[in-house]
């Protein structure tokens, strides 16, 4: 799987998880951001962590960190997947 197929695919997984109940397709910024940091990290607290701070700057609402975990993990399942780590 390439770059782009995982990045589709984490947007995926991103948009369906909405947190805040609004409905898919309501979080295009917040999933760019994310997407970035996925790039960037490969521990999911640190992920984790960084999900948390985009949504409660787009949504001023703290979303708990193991909700922001349980999807950082699936996210960096996909990641490794896709760069053959695992």
């Amino acid at each position: 799987m390439g770059t782009g197929e995982m990045n589709r695919q984490a947007a995926y997984i991103m948009d369906e998880w909405d947190p805040f109940s609004v409905g898919s397709g309501h979080y295009e910024i917040e999933i760019t951001g994310v997407l970035a940091q996925l790039e960037l990290l490969d521990d999911p607290s640190s992920l984790a962590k960084q999900i948390q701070r985009i949504y409660k700057s787009s949504f001023t609402q703290w979303i708990p960190l193991e909700k922001c975990v349980e999807v950082s993990y699936k996210l960096l399942a996909l990641k490794f997947e896709a760069k053959s780590i695992i």
